[in-house]
């Protein structure tokens, strides 16, 4: 889960073929599933349900005519921002497996009404998810943070590239860290582009990996 697919509404694949190419190399990694999450972004990328969605099945079409063996289902990825507490309320967010909502954080710096959002999305009915909780570098000396997060009932998905120390060393450690305490519900791909394959496939030797697999806890194989 945590991919960008659907062509050309976001910063992830832009044509048709990009996608196709992604998809391709994901089944070839032996993924029989994938749950891609364009970006929502009130500045941005203003992407609604009928976008996603009406994205999601003509990809899911050309699969079908490539016959390309992978499922793919479509929630997003919502960064909050002033806009995304009012989608809260309008109960219109798409959310994946068992009412799992993906949400971003700015990485420059934590929201104030962090807390609140978390409230608001499981008084909604939401399990929140927090996309790569390790890539925020205000919380690397903090970890207490984490912790927090996971008491109040959020779930961390982690960026399986984080492993490799493709973003940083500090987010590798953090990553790593992660995984140690037993604070990851999710793994995520986070695939925009043909270098985030590489990525993949760079961490199927990572110790940390093999470790978070092994456990069994991982909500992946539910989804």
């Amino acid at each position: 889960m945590h991919s960008h697919f659907i062509p050309g509404i976001d910063d992830g694949a832009q044509t048709m073929e990009d996608s196709l190419a992604l998809l391709r190399s994901m089944s070839e990694l032996g993924y029989s599933k994938v749950v891609t999450t364009p970006h929502v972004m009130s500045d941005a990328y203003r992407n609604t349900p009928e976008i996603i969605l009406g994205g999601l099945e003509k990809v899911r079409a050309r699969l079908k005519e490539e016959r390309i063996a992978l499922e793919i289902d479509a929630a997003a990825e919502y960064y909050l921002d002033f806009d995304f507490e009012r989608k809260i309320d309008g109960g219109g967010l798409l959310s994946f497996g068992n009412r799992f909502v993906l949400f971003e954080l700015s990485f420059m710096n934590p929201p104030d009404n962090l807390n609140n959002i978390i409230f608001k999305l499981i008084t909604s009915g939401y399990r929140p998810v927090l996309a790569h909780p390790e890539r925020y570098t205000y919380w690397h000396n903090k970890f207490e943070q984490y912790e927090a997060l996971v008491e109040k009932g959020t779930l961390l998905q982690l960026n399986i590239a984080s492993l490799t120390g493709h973003y940083s060393l500090s987010t590798r450690k953090i990553a790593e860290q992660l995984i140690e305490k037993d604070m990851i519900s999710l793994l995520g791909s986070d695939c925009h582009h043909p270098g985030h394959i590489s990525l993949i496939r760079e961490a199927r030797y990572e110790k940390a990996l093999h470790t978070v697999l092994e456990r069994g806890k991982l909500l992946n194989s539910s989804l």
